[in-house]
């Protein structure tokens, strides 16, 4: 790895001091932290061709200009490489009540970028949610405690499954993997519904699908 990037173009005019991979960093990627120059980066190496890169790469530029990513510095198809800043923070599994509502302000964000793209068909038995009007924006899709950083701010990283989607999914996403109670539950949907009314069984049913999707997706890929 070190060889391909000393020689790629963005890396060639400057010093490689490290470059360490992540163990357990991501399943679609190899994860590295790159020190050139005194600086830090996180190198991606595709390993995985069933995702849209580009889209992957548009997104992640979208969200960029909204503040709530890492700045995207090279994409190289070819290589199948993307490199990234590096962000300074940390995941958390056990959210304060202001860190809750970061998050739901962050998520926000994301589901108000316009993009033009067709919902994405979810992979399982999708009946539970049928009789629900569907509320399309673009969604991350994967927000495990892994996927995001908490600084002061909240930033959002790897992108393969954004694509438009109900908010639910991402809103239900979240409330299972923060293993929220009654509580934080109502601080994080106040924050993020802000004046309007959310739907509490349909929040429900997105939990459920969530939790299927996850389980079905580890039994296929672990």
């Amino acid at each position: 790895m070190i060889d391909l990037l000393k020689h790629h173009p963005f890396f060639s005019n400057k010093i490689i001091e490290s470059c360490e991979l992540l163990e357990n960093q991501g399943y679609c990627n190899e994860n590295y932290l790159l020190v050139a120059n005194g600086v830090k980066y996180i190198v991606r190496k595709l390993i995985r061709d069933d995702i849209d890169r580009k889209f992957e790469w548009k997104v992640h530029t979208l969200a960029y200009a909204e503040g709530i990513t890492a700045e995207p510095l090279v994409f190289d198809k070819e290589q199948g490489v993307m490199v990234f800043e590096f962000l300074e923070g940390e995941h958390k599994t056990h959210l304060a009540l202001q860190e809750l509502k970061l998050l739901a302000h962050t998520l926000q964000k994301l589901h108000t970028i316009p993009i033009d793209a067709k919902p994405i068909q979810l992979q399982t038995d999708t009946s539970i949610i049928d009789s629900y009007p569907k509320e399309y924006v673009l969604c991350h899709n994967d927000l495990n405690p892994q996927n995001i950083f908490f600084n002061g701010d909240v930033k959002l990283i790897d992108w393969e499954y954004a694509g438009v989607n109900d908010r639910y999914f991402d809103v239900a996403c979240v409330c299972v993997e923060f293993g929220m109670d009654k509580q934080m539950q109502k601080v994080f949907l106040d924050a993020y519904f802000t004046d309007e009314d959310f739907v509490l069984e349909k929040l429900k049913a997105y939990k459920v699908i969530y939790s299927v999707l996850c389980k079905e997706w580890f039994e296929k890929n672990l």
